[in-house]
């Protein structure tokens, strides 16, 4: 019998932890989505990556909720592994995060199907004419997840960087972000079962550098749309504020308004009482 949960390592910088703002967007939560925490399947809640204490909105959240749109059983699990700031050389075969995500996914796999790989990094290889050699390091570094986790084929989904780099904030230094974007996409256009995805039209935070929670949700649907239909996504997708707005118009299970529910109360935003009587109001 096939493993009723699929898998989804998340690897990269920042923009693949998550850096959106958590208030700037309605929560999803949907209990068909777990997140790998503590060795074991949760309940996914954002932020997912929590490489910094900073971490937010991810595209892996709408990625998710898009699956379980799409697909009516059975669960999606994420793999968070993603780690702010890095370089492609921290990444490299037998350094700790390449290590980390290995072991993350292998472990992952004891009860989960491993279907994809999803890669967001280059900012901080920007600058200093790095670009020339990141299409060879990314290339090795892909190679050997296949290769480590026995997945010869597993489809591996590339986002592309923001067009808002390279002006201001932390953001004003990477100014050869055109350049990385030309070896990711080359890289997906070139290698089997790799699609890129294109951040045209995405959004930053006041820091220049972090898409922010709005365009991270769109990003996850594009990131989506790129796995399931096997195609790269060379743009904004066709009515995507609306599909966004789809899937956060879900209506909740009783379940997943008991985790919001018991969320609020932890955090000292409702009272117990609160919780109590609104918690009697989710019986169905």
């Amino acid at each position: 019998m096939g493993h009723t949960v699929k898998s989804f390592l998340m690897i990269g910088q920042s923009n693949m932890a998550g850096r959106g703002y958590l208030h700037e967007v309605k929560p999803i939560v949907n209990e068909r989505i777990v997140m790998l925490r503590n060795g074991r399947w949760q309940m996914m809640a954002e932020p997912i990556n929590c490489d910094r204490s900073v971490a937010g909105i991810s595209l892996a959240a709408s990625f998710a909720e898009a699956w379980c749109h799409e697909y009516k059983e059975g669960q999606i699990g994420l793999i968070p592994c993603a780690e702010g700031g890095s370089e492609i050389d921290e990444w490299a075969f037998g350094n700790a995060l390449y290590n980390h995500a290995i072991s993350e996914a292998r472990f992952a796999m004891k009860n989960s199907q491993l279907s994809g790989i999803l890669w967001h990094q280059g900012e901080s290889d920007s600058m200093g004419g790095k670009h020339e050699i990141y299409y060879e390091k990314l290339h090795r570094i892909m190679q050997g997840f296949r290769k480590e986790l026995d997945a010869p084929d597993i489809p591996i989904v590339i986002g592309g960087l923001g067009s808002f780099l390279g002006q201001s904030g932390f953001g004003k230094n990477c100014t050869e972000y055109t350049l990385i974007n030309q070896k990711l996409k080359q890289f997906a256009f070139e290698q089997a079962n790799c699609y890129f995805v294109d951040a045209a039209g995405l959004a930053c935070n006041p820091d220049g550098i972090h898409i922010n929670a709005v365009s991270q949700r769109k990003f996850g649907l594009r990131y989506f749309e790129a796995f399931f239909h096997k195609q790269h996504i060379l743009g904004p997708l066709t009515n995507e504020d609306e599909r966004v707005l789809v899937l956060e118009a879900r209506t909740h299970t009783k379940t997943e308004k008991t985790f919001l529910l018991s969320m609020q109360m932890a955090l000292g935003d409702i009272s117990y009482s609160d919780f109590k009587a609104q918690l009697a109001q989710t019986g169905e």
